[in-house]
């Protein structure tokens, strides 16, 4: 199915701190966008744009040519997808339900299987990037499913990123995904650690996160998150809450496959301790407040 601008009905479910920048990059784009959230105000804008809203996630997927979902964790993805009176239910055959949501591989697995039946085909497509990928449409997409889906909807990628990439058949995508955060996991530990260290030996930390970032410490997190955290800034670009979602799904999967990861591990303990002291709905440079404090 080829997507025509101006001709082609896009759907947006979930207007979060990402998903809402998502969901406008595709109405500028030219598609026309149906949209639902759980708050309707976080649709407000897009709205006085030229979306159209919908009262439900069935009424949405009902009347688009392809559905994406920005949601929060696997059993919001579960119920949207396979619920009684779920999207792959209400789609029409040929839709392409593309999830976005960093989710269980697992499920993924599983939605491809109970669209494909309806004659519906899904996508598992999480990103990285944040908050300001999101917003600059810079977003790194990791994808899995169907070559010819895929190539359907890649118009709608490049409007919402830069590094897009078909990884291979269902789960692909999420599996990716998991690799993306056990990479950041342990990252974030060093650069809290980076920070602190140069704060407690008496040096400006602001040089020396300039004089470290360009060479081989550098890193996505130590460039964008570690300025955050020596300005007291801990606004979410992506919750903590979320964060520790997604390393309790990689751990649960390193545990199948037999792999032991001890770095994530110990992020997710540390994680999960700053959340035990409220902090879940910080960013996670929160992190750097256990040792800040």
């Amino acid at each position: 199915m080829k997507l025509i601008k101006g001709s082609s009905t896009v759907g947006f479910i979930g207007l979060g701190v990402m998903g809402h920048s998502m969901a406008g990059h595709i109405l500028r784009g030219g598609y026309d966008l149906l949209v639902y959230s759980r708050t309707k105000g976080n649709a407000l804008d897009l709205l006085t744009q030229g979306a159209v809203w919908r009262d439900n996630p069935c009424l949405l997927a009902e009347k688009s040519d392809v559905v994406i979902t920005m949601v929060g964790f696997p059993k919001d993805v579960e119920e949207l997808y396979l619920g009684s009176r779920g999207i792959i239910e209400a789609a029409r055959p040929g839709t392409i339900l593309i999830d976005m949501t960093t989710s269980s591989p697992e499920l993924a697995e599983r939605i491809a299987s109970a669209a494909s039946k309806r004659g519906v085909h899904a996508l598992d497509a999480p990103v990285s990037g944040g908050d300001r990928g999101a917003r600059e449409a810079t977003l790194s997409i990791m994808a899995g499913g169907e070559g010819t889906a895929f190539e359907d909807v890649r118009s709608l990628f490049e409007l919402m990123g830069k590094n897009i990439a078909l990884l291979g058949g269902p789960g692909s995508g999420q599996h990716t995904k998991m690799a993306n955060q056990i990479a950041i996991a342990s990252n974030m530990m060093g650069v809290c650690e980076a920070v602190a260290y140069a704060k407690r030996s008496g040096l400006d930390p602001e040089k020396v996160l300039a004089a470290i970032s360009g060479g081989a410490a550098g890193s996505w997190s130590l460039s964008n998150l570690a300025p955050r955290m020596l300005a007291g800034d801990f606004a979410p670009g992506f919750f903590v809450k979320h964060f520790i979602k997604d390393m309790g799904i990689a751990l649960e999967e390193s545990r199948r496959m037999g792999l032991e990861t001890p770095g994530l591990k110990k992020a997710f303990e540390l994680y999960s301790e700053l959340a035990g002291e409220g902090g879940e709905e910080c960013g996670t440079q929160g992190l750097f407040k256990l040792y800040d404090r």
